[in-house]
């Protein structure tokens, strides 16, 4: 087994450069999804502060809730810790000290991204360059991903990195659902004719809008996005998909007995949805308990494979 320490770094350096990714898709699309809208129509940018979970930290520091401050706050304020910015150096410091475990190329990106991060930090800002700047992360994080899964040993190592990689694309695929899905579900009427732009946008920031329509080969409509992103078992941003990786990295981990009843909760979660798929309401609730099981595992997790060293 993994030393804990270093069982620890890969797992939060493949969980915070998850989160940069993540985060850089959502603000992506929000910002896609409002060029489309008709300047008639009202926008505000104050959902994706509730997606990324971090209102109450934004209010300590800030007046205004506009376009500019959120923004930078999500992805250049390096006093946010869930920031893109500070997600990149994060996973940099966690990963520095596993550049023995890792393959040279993925250290190399990672640090490379930490540095254009740092110096074009003020670019993901500006509207007018921040498509460009969100997009480097997005494909930086891709050509991590290729270089893990082409040139990584199967080994303890890899299946930690593909644990965080999956619990963090879990748990903001669940924010996604619980906060954008749910208000479009409770209130219908308010989006009328660009209803279908905003489920569009939905399934943009977790690169679904493909897959689905693949998948479906129907109109885009909320009750089968929600579907799809909860159950749909082939699709990797699903919640079913990431906890199919859950449970197939922990199946080549040892302490089974610590994490399967935390894996068996989230199971149990997903199936209590399903009756609540098109209600907002009752499906932010359900993904409120989700994420609580998400963050049950993730304790389960440090238990089986981290505290062993402490």
């Amino acid at each position: 087994m993994l030393l804990s320490r270093t069982a620890d770094n890969i797992y939060w350096g493949a969980r915070y450069m998850e989160r940069a990714d993540d985060t850089a898709r959502v603000v992506r699309s929000f910002t896609e999804v409002l060029l489309d809208l008709p300047t008639g129509v009202a926008s505000s940018w104050e959902p994706l502060l509730a997606v990324i979970g971090s209102r109450e930290l934004f209010d300590e520091g800030h007046v205004r809730a506009n376009e500019s401050d959120i923004v930078r706050f999500l992805v250049a304020d390096t006093a946010n810790p869930g920031s893109v910015v500070s997600s990149v150096a994060h996973a940099r410091e966690n990963l520095r000290t596993t550049r023995e475990v890792l393959p040279r190329d993925a250290w190399q990106t990672v640090n490379d991204l930490f540095l254009y991060t740092g110096r074009d930090a003020e670019s993901g800002v500006d509207r007018r360059s921040r498509a460009r700047f969100l997009s480097r992360v997005v494909s930086e994080h891709q050509r991590l991903d290729g270089v893990i899964s082409g040139a990584m040993q199967r080994d303890e190592a890899y299946e930690i990195w593909r644990l965080g990689q999956a619990l963090e694309r879990a748990d903001m695929t669940t924010r996604v659902l619980g906060v954008r899905a749910a208000a479009l579900l409770a209130a219908p009427d308010t989006v009328d004719d660009y209803d279908e732009v905003q489920w569009m946008g939905v399934l943009r920031s977790l690169t679904a809008l493909q897959m689905y329509q693949r998948a479906t080969r129907g109109p885009i409509v909320g009750s089968g996005v929600v579907a799809f992103l909860l159950f749909d078992r082939q699709f990797p941003r699903s919640v079913a998909g990431c906890l199919e990786r859950i449970k197939s990295s922990l199946s080549r981990l040892p302490n089974p007995d610590i994490t399967a009843p935390a894996v068996e909760a989230i199971e149990q979660s997903l199936v209590s949805v399903r009756a609540d798929a098109g209600d907002g309401a009752a499906l932010d609730a359900a993904m409120d308990e989700v994420q609580l099981a998400l963050a049950v595992l993730n304790d389960a997790v440090f238990d089986a494979f981290m505290r062993a060293g402490e």
